[in-house]
């Protein structure tokens, strides 16, 4: 039935297509060595395909095939730069359903919630004008582990009986560390050395039309919004440069901003005609990057869980009192 579909859809295709899946993301390096054994397990009695010998066409061409397959069932083959590598990446992306629906099958309806309450953490409350991680630790993660009773939710809960299963309750502590571990497995989140979590190149691929609806306000053109976009490519900037003028909005991927540059008689954001200083950042380093970060890992070893939230508190009283400073003015 698909060789009547698509004709040069076969079993090597289908194999390719469950290989990618199972990865979740690959590079054209990575897919090599599993190609090739695909083709000799396919080709059977021929000569021996090494991993050398596939070349980027044919490497291509199997994306095409697989991914006019695919697109029967709702998915294709997407492909990005990975903004902390800068190799392109590969992933089979899901083209209808929200992260909820894909998720719902592997999740329960507390760990989805955690879930929501993690990327909130990462797109909202570690990603404002003063410091944009859009990244979180493990242990700013696991304070989403339950969600926030408001007032009259208390109060509601100490007057009313409650069916049990119509409130999320959240999840223990070792809950939580075992759905951001799964989730990093899955590859859905990556973790850097230094114990941030973010989205993956295949995440952003396949969530950003939700993130832009979840995050972004569509009646606020070009004022600061929580995903950003690379003024050179056009993609989502989780990790990347920005204008050291706070309220602009220029960001730059890492592997973008030499071409944009280079094609610019000046060096002056273009937004707001501030001179680039090209040290500030979008991402991680907005924390690791900062004299206060590095200063109190060499005081304690690297092993000091709450730097980063106290490097992000400390950032934020320093900005408050900035703020007012130019009010008073």
């Amino acid at each position: 039935m698909d060789s009547m579909i698509i004709p040069e859809y076969d079993n090597s295709h289908r194999a390719f297509l469950q290989a990618l899946l199972a990865r979740a993301s690959w590079t054209f390096e990575q897919a090599r060595p599993i190609l090739a054994a695909i083709s000799n397990a396919h080709n059977g009695n021929e000569s021996e395909v090494l991993p050398e010998q596939i070349t980027q066409e044919i490497f291509q061409d199997y994306i095409e095939v697989a991914s006019d397959a695919a697109s029967l069932f709702d998915y294709e083959i997407r492909s990005t730069i990975d903004q902390v590598t800068k190799q392109r990446m590969y992933a089979l992306v899901n083209t209808q359903s929200d992260p909820q629906t894909q998720l719902a099958t592997i999740y329960s309806a507390e760990e989805l919630a955690f879930i929501k309450r993690v990327l909130d953490g990462i797109f909202d409350k570690y990603n404002t004008p003063r410091m944009e991680v859009v990244a979180i630790t493990e242990m700013q993660a696991i304070k989403f582990a339950k969600p926030p009773l408001r007032r009259s939710e208390i109060d509601l809960e100490e007057s009313t009986p409650t069916d049990p299963q119509s409130v999320d309750r959240g999840l223990k502590h070792g809950e939580a560390e075992a759905v951001l571990k799964s989730l990093v497995d899955a590859g859905w989140f990556s973790k850097s050395q230094h114990g941030f979590y973010s989205l993956t190149a295949r995440t952003i691929l396949e969530l950003r039309p939700w993130l832009l609806e979840v995050y972004n306000d569509a009646a606020s053109g070009d004022a600061w919004q929580k995903v950003k976009f690379c003024e050179a490519c056009k993609e989502i900037v989780t990790f990347g440069l920005r204008c050291s003028e706070p309220d602009c909005v220029l960001r730059l991927h890492d592997m973008c901003q030499d071409a944009f540059w280079r094609a610019r008689r000046s060096k002056k954001c273009p937004k707001c005609d501030t001179v680039w200083q090209g040290n500030r950042y979008v991402g991680e380093r907005a924390v690791t990057e900062t004299e206060a970060y590095r200063r109190g890992r060499r005081r304690s070893g690297g092993r000091r869980a709450t730097l980063a939230d106290e490097v992000i508190h400390q950032t934020s009283i320093d900005a408050a009192a900035a703020d007012d400073d130019d009010d008073d003015e």
